[in-house]
């Protein structure tokens, strides 16, 4: 008997007075759940170039204080699969509910710290050991977020919608980013550099906590579902050791991760990379460029929902594929925008954030019906982090390193490697049947469901 947590009482009651979750409260929460993740995400990483270079690093020069902040960033991605590990650990022996409740209060507790992160000027570098600190905090917490919601929302959505519910989660990444980028667009705007730098930059992580709150509970409103709780019954959502996991289904954790390579690239790519190079190398005034970005994730959005019709009609192959090759043609081009004024610019996140949100929509499904049906749960949540790490970890260092030595031309050079990857992981998961090929791909994407239930009963 599991330990039950306030928070999850309180769902408990909710649910008792409404009807059973529907496939559109499935999508409410999880929209809300990965925006949440997504603002303390895109927050930090704003803060990573016109806040942190000069708060904590303020001894060196803009370039390396820049880079030393990305450095940071990255340690996120490297501590989010020791996350699952530990939070997966939670979740078999106290449940989902405790699993989400330590892991969301830990999210939002180490995002509203660095809104009290002292400086440089104030305590030395122990100001960085603080702040790489809170960054493996949020990493970790963002392992242990994984709720498989997004997995039980594929399960309950329509036959003939599957590409759509697939974008849903998605689309909280888009939200999350708005958030962000308008809060500190607003306090940089209405602010004198003095009092932004003293306290306005602040706020925007403050805000993280109360997000993080409403999002936890929207989430165990669906986890303490009587579906939910079904589907977890029926080993359809229950977490598995890591070790056996990586034994019964490493090909397929490793071609997944791999698969949405290009994807999770260009995620940094046109959200954190671009604001780097124009704060260090451009007059352009950082309000602008964060409204010019702001209005760069309204197109994301759209994009994400494109994504899911386009799915729907074409399969989600054939618009991963289309995408890696968009991909691999817009990094030959794009990135010399950046330096070729506002107008360049415009273009540049226009057109990238249009491109990403076609291939993100679909990318957290890429291979989830390679699963089995018992290591489903935990293997979308391996595949996960390690397409991030590999994928989107250290891409903002990357490509401001190599753009600060060579030009922007080693930036699109970067992305095309990506690319790269992913047209050859994907080439593989279709040899291998990881994602079915030919006849059997309209049937695995109008039931995906029935695909890894018959591959199951193969296997077994």
């Amino acid at each position: 008997m599991t330990a039950e947590t306030t928070a999850e009482r309180d769902a408990r009651i909710v649910n008792t007075r409404h009807a059973d979750v529907n496939p559109n409260d499935i999508a409410v929460g999880v929209i809300i759940g990965r925006a949440s993740e997504f603002f303390d995400f895109f927050v930090f990483a704003i803060a990573c170039v016109i806040v942190f270079p000069t708060r904590v690093f303020s001894y060196a020069d803009p370039l390396t204080a820049t880079l030393y902040c990305f450095a940071i960033f990255s340690l996120a991605f490297v501590a989010r699969p020791l996350g699952t590990v530990l939070f997966t650990a939670i979740d078999r022996a106290y449940g989902k509910a405790m699993k989400l409740t330590i892991a969301l209060f830990m999210l939002g507790t180490a995002t509203v710290a660095l809104g009290f992160l002292p400086t440089y000027d104030s305590i030395g570098h122990w100001a960085a050991v603080v702040l790489i600190i809170l960054r493996i905090m949020q990493g970790l917490a963002l392992g242990g977020s994984w709720d498989g919601l997004a997995s039980l929302l594929a399960l309950n959505a329509p036959a003939h919608k599957r590409g759509f519910y697939a974008m849903i989660p998605q689309f909280g990444a888009a939200v999350g980013l708005l958030v962000a980028t308008v809060l500190f667009a607003y306090f940089v705007a209405i602010l004198a550099p003095t009092d932004f730098y003293d306290w306005g930059w602040r706020y925007p992580f403050f805000v993280a906590f109360a997000i993080n709150v409403v999002a936890l509970f929207a989430r165990l409103r669906i986890v303490v579902t009587p579906e939910y709780t079904r589907l977890f019954d029926a080993r359809e959502l229950r977490p598995e050791p890591i070790l056996r996991t990586l034994r019964h289904e490493g090909r397929t954790i490793v071609l997944g991760a791999f698969a949405p390579l290009a994807t999770f690239a260009l995620f940094h790519m046109v959200t954190v990379f671009p604001l780097s190079w124009i704060f260090l190398y451009t007059d352009e005034a950082t309000w602008r460029f964060l409204t010019i970005e702001a209005i760069g994730a309204v197109v994301f959005m759209i994009a994400i929902v494109v994504s899911g019709l386009l799915s729907d009609r074409y399969g989600r192959r054939r618009v991963l594929w289309t995408c890696a090759l968009l991909t691999a043609a817009f990094s030959g081009f794009a990135p010399h925008l950046l330096s070729a004024g506002i107008i360049g610019e415009v273009w540049f996140m226009v057109s990238g954030f249009a491109l990403l949100g076609v291939s993100f929509g679909q990318s957290s499904g890429v291979v989830a019906e390679g699963f089995t049906q018992r290591f489903r749960y935990t293997g979308s949540a391996i595949t996960s982090d390690l397409a991030w790490l590999f994928g989107a970890g250290f891409a903002p260092l990357v490509a401001l390193f190599l753009s600060a030595e060579i030009g922007l031309i080693a930036a699109g050079a970067y992305l095309l490697s990506g690319a790269l990857c992913t047209l050859l992981a994907l080439r593989l998961t279709y040899r291998w049947e990881i994602i079915p090929s030919s006849a059997d791909t309209d049937a695995a994407e109008a039931d995906p469901a029935a695909t890894v239930a018959d591959k199951s009963a193969t296997k077994a």
